[in-house]
């Protein structure tokens, strides 16, 4: 049988990463073994389902590069791929274990369930349900019905003895039966839980691998039953390890908030670090990264690479963190890696959304090879294109346009109204020039021959940032009249001095 995996996520909130973290291992083992990747929404807990959370799963999954072969958006022999609209097929299901005698009907009401749960936790036993419904005969349920009782189904777990989980990453797990009590299987509305659900449609979709996080494996001995009690063929279990919080505190939570040591705010969604600014492909090898290792020492790979080496196996089942501060330095990486147009487009959007109108592109592009070196996040371009749509001129302090050893205030007058001069008449003004020109009036006029002092406060007066990109650039960005209006608000402000 051909290898085929499934990413089930239920659409109650928005793309977790570490759901992403789940999804790429699955996808790239699939694409490896010339399988089938398929995407399934497991949407039966309707009272939590939250409104567009479908759409950001799938856009979300899209942006990753993690694209699926069937699913509810394209189709396949194995759908529908949504839960809700496979309803018939598991009660079909579960009413043949109640007929097999591996399931049956409990018509325990809320309030009863409640007091039951009272009275059992009185005498220090916490499984919550005592059975009560186990042991009816047909004519005893036969009769509750017939009085209208709703009733849910429950799988009829062993009472003694163990059951044995194969995984792929922790060998032959052992539980006791008595730690589960007889769960439900289907609900009195109709619709199953999560253990029904996703056995059958793992065994009629055909699913050779189940890759799932940890905290499913307490549940795996009753689909191991569950499957047993079909005659189903098990699949291959994979239960991942615990992603925890950046500090190895805890687990990585959208339901708690945790800070990394700088008081940043931990991202959990996905969409979060899309919009935080990083890279896909620097994100895709971040995550490839946590709980699995390319080898050769090597961090940076791409996607193509880690395909060739890839195996369920080889994921280490022990917790893992997500290392952000790797991150940003994978995702510098990356950016250093665009060319100028690529960088450019990159960039953009989040200009837009900090609000500023980018109508000038080729001053965008002079400005990203000197800009991509600086980036750790595409978010931080903003910071350092600010200069760029700051109005002209605006004011920078007098005192810190000049330096008493180096640059004194005549100096950097005479300097500054020479720079005027000359920008007014150079042509071309393009780069090469600006920088010639520029050099040489600042070699001119400090008091140590070096143009540095110089260029240091033309830069400020450009910029108006102490941190900033290149003069040279910075001034053939915003062009001859800008830097001009920059350069006359400079003079203005020495001469005041």
């Amino acid at each position: 049988m051909s290898v085929r995996l499934r990413f089930a996520p239920s659409p109650t909130g928005y793309l977790h990463i570490g759901s992403v973290w789940t999804a790429l291992f699955s996808w790239l083992y699939a694409r490896k073994m010339g399988g089938a990747f398929i995407l399934r929404i497991e949407d039966t807990d309707t009272k939590r389902t939250v409104p567009g959370a479908m759409e950001n799963l799938l856009s979300g999954l899209h942006w990753f590069g993690i694209h699926w072969d069937e699913g509810p958006d394209i189709g396949g022999p194995a759908g529908p791929y949504i839960q809700t609209q496979r309803q018939p097929l598991y009660e079909q299901w579960a009413h043949r274990l109640v007929d097999q005698g591996h399931a049956y009907k409990c018509f325990a009401s809320p309030e009863e369930l409640a007091e039951m749960r009272k009275e059992m936790e009185a005498r220090g036993d916490f499984s919550g349900y005592d059975r009560r419904y186990r042991n009816l005969t047909n004519e005893e349920t036969a009769a509750l019905e017939a009085e209208g009782k709703s009733y849910v189904i429950r799988f009829k777990m062993p009472l003694t003895g163990q059951t044995s989980v194969p995984d792929l990453l922790r060998g032959d797990v052992v539980f006791e039966n008595t730690q589960i009590v007889d769960p439900v299987l289907l609900k009195s509305n109709g619709l199953p839980t999560y253990h029904l659900a996703a056995v059958v449609d793992d065994h009629f979709m055909e699913i050779t691998h189940v890759t799932r996080g940890i905290e499913w494996l307490s549940t795996a001995p009753l689909h191991v039953r569950i499957y047993e009690a079909f005659d189903w063929d098990l699949p291959v279990f994979v239960h991942l390890p615990v992603i925890l919080n950046p500090s190895g505190k805890g687990k990585l939570s959208k339901r708690t908030q945790a800070f990394l040591d700088s008081g940043e705010k931990v991202l959990v969604r996905a969409d979060e670090f899309i919009q935080a600014g990083y890279l896909r492909d620097a994100l895709v090898n971040f995550l490839l990264n946590v709980g699995w290792s390319f080898g050769d020492d090597r961090e940076k790979f791409t996607l193509e690479e880690a395909l060739t080496r890839f195996d369920l196996v080889d994921i280490n089942p022990s917790p893992v963190k997500l290392p952000y501060s790797k991150l940003d330095w994978l995702n510098g990486q990356y950016i250093q890696e665009l060319d100028a147009e690529t960088l450019a487009d990159q960039v953009q959007p989040y200009l837009e959304e900090a609000g500023y109108e980018v109508d000038n592109r080729d001053a965008l592009l002079v400005l990203m090879p000197p800009m991509s070196v600086r980036l750790k996040r595409l978010t931080d371009a903003v910071e350092q294109l600010q200069f760029l749509y700051a109005p002209s001129p605006f004011s920078v302090p007098a005192n810190q346009l000049y330096d008493d050893k180096r640059l004194p205030l005549t100096n950097a007058l005479a300097a500054f109204s020479s720079a005027i001069d000359v920008v007014r008449s150079m042509d071309p003004f393009n780069l090469e020039t600006v920088s010639a020109i520029m050099i040489s009036i600042g070699e001119s006029h400090t008091t140590n021959g070096k143009a540095g002092p110089f260029l240091g406060k033309a830069r400020l007066a450009i910029t108006g940032q102490k941190v900033s990109l290149p003069l040279f650039e910075s001034m053939v960005a915003l062009g001859r009249e800008r830097s001009l209006a920059r350069l006359e608000a400079t003079v203005a402000t020495l001469d005041q001095e």
